[in-house]
């Protein structure tokens, strides 16, 4: 038996309002309705299957139910699904078989209707009254659901690693953890906490908590890949002249040597300063050269661009 993601079959997300779901549910039975799709198995099969997923969602008792089943993930027993793994029936081999209601094995063993397996009453895993009262639900251990939320991290911290203490909000209230975050983590990987997640059914493992690691924009660097790039000022006599600059990378200060000439938007490339990955193979540094001009010029400055000036214009 193959778990039904009803979410997925209407195209909403799971946090869709009533009015949302009922929206999607009519465009989807008026494209599928097998009076537009005559003789067409296929379409008549997607038209059940969207009628299911309504039955489901757009009854707010039934999603509740289904919403408290859990994501695919805890479905772990997937298309071969046994009850007597859970130690049911005395070791016994339970068939599923059609219910004759038009809806599927898995709607009517979460909802019941039918008797979808031999050995069972007809209450689904929740009892016939919407509780935990069927010979089912009362024996079967469920790890409970996963979540998934978003750790902002510095470029830095994503870089170097080590330990970060966070602050997760779950069913027995917010509590305060440690993590390690590999170093040359990347934008959008997630760190697993093992049994951090939703409380399981009936006794069963809690879920586990993933967070989906996101850079903070930085002040300094723009990641592309494993390359960084940052805008590097000259005043204009270290341009015209060359010279050698300090800059502060991730790992440390290093000097960079600046070309005589070089112009505004040149960029200055400097191998194996970039980002790392996991292994520790590190990208590049470009540096995008801006020519400025100091904030304020002394007098035997202002002479100097003076002279410049005059020496420009006979030229």
């Amino acid at each position: 038996m193959k778990y039904k993601d009803y979410y997925q079959i209407l195209g909403v997300d799971k946090n869709a309002s009533v009015d949302e779901i009922k929206k999607a549910y009519r465009k989807l039975a008026k494209k599928y309705h097998p009076d537009t799709h005559p003789g067409d198995k296929s379409a008549e099969e997607r038209f059940k299957e969207i009628n299911e997923a309504y039955e489901v969602l757009g009854d707010p008792e039934k999603r509740k139910k289904y919403d408290m089943f859990g994501s695919q993930g805890q479905f772990f027993h997937g298309a071969d699904f046994d009850p007597s793994q859970f130690g049911f029936g005395n070791g016994m081999r339970y068939e599923f078989r059609s219910s004759g209601n038009g809806f599927s094995d898995f709607f009517n063993w979460i909802f019941g209707g039918g008797d979808p397996f031999s050995a069972f009453d007809d209450g689904g895993i929740f009892g016939k009254s919407g509780g935990t009262g069927s010979r089912f639900s009362r024996g079967m251990k469920m790890k409970g659901g996963d979540t998934e939320t978003v750790l902002e991290i510095s470029l830095s911290e994503g870089f170097s690693g080590g330990e970060k203490l966070i602050s997760i909000r779950g069913a027995n209230g917010e509590k305060r953890i440690s993590l390690k975050i590999p170093a040359g983590i990347k934008q959008g990987e997630k760190i697993k906490l093992a049994g951090q997640g939703n409380p399981g059914i009936n006794g069963g493992p809690n879920g586990d908590l993933y967070l989906r690691v996101e850079f903070r924009k930085d002040p300094v660097f723009e990641l592309n890949g494993l390359d960084l790039e940052a805008r590097l000022q000259l005043y204009p006599w270290e341009a015209a002249l060359g010279t050698e600059k300090p800059f502060s990378t991730l790992d440390g200060r290093i000097s960079v040597k600046i070309p005589a000439g070089v112009q505004t938007d040149s960029r200055i490339r400097v191998a194996g300063k970039g980002y790392r990955d996991k292994s520790g193979r590190r990208g590049d540094l470009f540096l995008r050269v801006a020519i400025v001009n100091p904030p304020r010029l002394n007098r035997e400055q202002l002479e100097l661009y003076e002279k410049l000036s005059r020496i420009q214009s006979q030229a």
